[in-house]
């Protein structure tokens, strides 16, 4: 005779959740073991699995023809100056890597609104499918990249800042001031991280690799002519 214990376990947080689907299996194993050793000394929990998983950033990936090409801006008086390390987009290239995006261009510049506007407009004129840019969308008078970035843009994507200042939010309270914004520039997504290492990197948490069903829908909006 076998008892056989299925836990299902749902979440709508970006985190797995097997462990505590395992976790519960063995509670109710445990509490039925202890409440038959008195008739059956022999009794033996065998084994605890995993036996389906479904959903999260595993089952959430576009298939492209050919890799996206990114361009990534760092926008910094300090680092445009050589008196700071450039951490942040170094981030940020790596984690587009390990997406299986392509970084085909990289600049670092000054917070002067009119040079960050025509960079990014130069991209996109090249035909990038995503420019990332770090920096300047905090509080200080410098910081203007939202000012140069908004008036560019054709198409204003709210949603896409607002689940990375929500997802922010949960881990630093000071996230809420981030000015970040984003939008398309034909058919290029255009999206402004904060200029810290970590404020980057829990941004791309948020975002990736969501938002490259943005490019996808490009690529086969631009394959199909419409």
């Amino acid at each position: 005779m076998a008892i056989v214990i299925t836990v299902k376990v749902r979440t709508i947080y970006r985190t797995g959740v097997e462990v505590e689907a395992m976790h519960g299996a063995s509670v109710a194993a445990l509490t039925i073991y202890d409440m038959l050793k008195p008739i059956d000394k022999g009794i033996t929990i065998d084994r605890i699995r995993l036996v389906e998983k479904k959903g999260g950033k595993s089952d959430r990936k576009d298939q492209f023809d050919k890799a996206p090409r990114a361009a990534v801006l760092v926008i910094s008086d300090s680092v445009s100056a050589g008196k700071k390390e450039d951490k942040s987009g170094v981030a940020i290239m790596e984690r587009l890597k390990k997406l299986g995006v392509e970084v085909a261009a990289h600049a670092i510049l000054a917070d002067e609104p009119e040079q960050i506007a025509a960079q990014v407009k130069a991209w996109a004129a090249q035909g990038f499918d995503l420019i990332l840019t770090t920096g300047g969308t905090g509080l200080s008078p410098r910081d203007r990249t939202p000012e140069a970035i908004a008036p560019i843009l054709d198409r204003e994507v709210p949603g896409i800042m607002e689940a990375a200042r929500s997802y922010g939010q949960e881990r630093m309270p000071l996230a809420m001031m981030s000015r970040g914004i984003a939008g398309m520039i034909g058919r290029t997504l255009v999206i402004t991280l904060p200029g810290s290492t970590r404020g980057a990197q829990e941004t791309m948490d948020a975002l990736f690799p969501f938002v490259l069903h943005v490019v996808r829908v490009q690529e086969m909006a631009y394959r199909h002519g419409k």
